[in-house]
């Protein structure tokens, strides 16, 4: 089961990213009291009382950059318009998340706009067990003093039960929030512990992941059967290929149905997220006829940050005109704009002829089996002594980093302790070096490498 997924949701200049900032323990969002300054979703982990769990700061509809039919002016916070966007934003979240924190702000009192996102965040709950999923928490911000924690009870006025006066800024009231929330942390119908390799298919609507799915099915003489997964409202595959059960995790649905604004396509990542959360390793497409797009490259970030593996499958190859020298062009430029992660491989295919579709699964296969490789100790020191002899680590304000020994702790991803006189003298240069010397000692292909820089202790002196 991947981690919970819990929402924050809400009109603009409530709080969101200063609430996202504060439980992500780092300042990952972009705050300004100008509303609307969160542009993109931005995912972090959350910890609390020992339970890890995802948020998504789903940022708030900016009024200034929506423009009413082609005359760009900019849209009133009650407008009809506006209010669209709020909902569809809501209904995303609620379809996809565990749980849902509604945000309101004390100082504004409650909105019209308030009463929108309640109705819709109410219409949208379903009962499972009895009981009304996901659940939904009203945190009302800003309340970080008691005059304003007082004024926090006017807002049982939505109808979405106890509200939750915390103030995001200072940390107030947050305790309370945490324990109330991770106390409901469960999936219904979770799926069963399987021994199958997880394959997520994600990238940015119309590159063709349901026509990839498709073709992968039709031409592998795999034995298909429907199987739940923890994706409410959608179906993992299950294949058998070369006697090695694979499970298909599609996001083909990562786009509603019906019109979409194009400002609102970011919001949309939530099954990416999980998907990417379930899956060792990811398929991750991208259209050749319009090439790498930020929003390819902040997916890609997102399977970098899940430390899982990846093979970049470039699709729609059948509609380029080529010659000798295009494949080794788009190589190129993909993997400038993916610099951080020059360990991938890539295909290009067609889904839609069936061109190299063949060696996907085959490819990502050979990754996962990377990915599960466990070196022996001895075989790591050498790699390390290597290393050192050909290039030792330079020296900070007259102080040398020294490696004493390594080995690698675990796999799923590959993870490696190095034993060090200071972990501050290494710097990020000289630990991508190391890295590289371990992909050539053994490749990784694919597969991200932890390096994990421990001060040696007195009792390991003897070692």
């Amino acid at each position: 089961m991947g981690k919970q997924i819990v929402a924050l949701v809400g009109r603009p200049n409530v709080g969101k990213s200063t609430l996202f900032n504060r439980l992500a323990e780092e300042r990952l969002a972009v705050v300004d009291t100008i509303p609307g300054t969160t542009r993109d979703r931005l995912m972090a982990d959350a910890h609390w009382s020992g339970v890890v769990f995802s948020i998504i700061d789903t940022g708030g509809i900016d009024p200034t950059q929506i423009g009413q039919g082609s005359s760009q002016q900019p849209l009133s916070i009650g407008s009809a318009d506006f209010i669209e966007q709020i909902k569809i934003q809501a209904e995303i979240a609620i379809e996809e998340a565990d749980a849902i924190l509604f945000i309101v702000d004390v100082e504004s009192g409650v909105t019209p706009a308030d009463f929108e996102v309640a109705q819709i965040l109410r219409h949208h709950q379903r009962s499972v067990d009895g009981e009304p999923w996901p659940p939904i928490f009203l945190v009302v911000n800003k309340a970080d003093n008691e005059d304003r924690r007082a004024q926090a009870y006017q807002f049982y006025e939505l109808g979405m039960g106890d509200p939750y006066p915390i103030s995001a800024l200072h940390g107030t009231g947050t305790g309370d929030l945490l324990d109330a929330l991770v106390a409901t942390f469960h999936l219904p119908g979770e799926e069963e512990d399987d021994e199958s390799v997880k394959i997520a298919i994600v990238g940015k609507p119309n590159v063709g992941k349901s026509s990839l799915l498709n073709k992968l099915l039709g031409e592998e003489r795999a034995i298909v059967s429907p199987i739940p997964g923890t994706t409410r409202d959608a179906v993992d595959t299950y294949l058998t290929y070369e006697d090695i059960p694979i499970t298909l995790i599609d996001t083909a649905g990562i786009r509603r149905r019906g019109r979409i604004e194009p400002g609102v396509e970011k919001y949309s990542v939530l099954r990416t997220m999980r998907a990417i959360d379930r899956a060792s390793v990811v398929l991750l497409l991208v259209d050749a006829t319009t090439g790498l797009t930020a929003q390819d490259a902040h997916i890609a970030g997102y399977v970098l940050d899940a430390w899982k593996s990846v093979v970049v499958v470039v699709n729609k190859w059948d509609a380029i005109e080529k010659d000798t020298y295009t494949m080794d062009e788009y190589t190129s430029i993909i993997r400038r704009e993916l610099n951080f992660l020059p360990y991938v491989p890539l295909l290009f295919i067609s889904a839609k002829t069936g061109q190299r579709v063949d060696r996907v699964i085959p490819m990502a296969l050979r990754v996962h089996e990377e990915r599960l490789v466990k070196l022996s100790t001895s075989q790591f020191n050498q790699i390390l002594q290597r290393a050192q002899d050909q290039h030792p680590a330079p020296s900070h304000a007259g102080k040398h980093f020294k490696i004493y020994y390594g080995t690698q702790v675990r796999n799923d991803p590959p993870t490696f302790m190095l034993y060090v006189n200071d972990p501050q003298l290494a710097h990020f240069t000289y630990r991508r070096f190391l890295e590289n010397r371990i992909r050539e000692g053994y490749g990784f292909l694919g597969t991200p490498i932890r390096l994990v820089l421990r001060r040696r202790k007195r009792r390991d002196y003897g070692r």
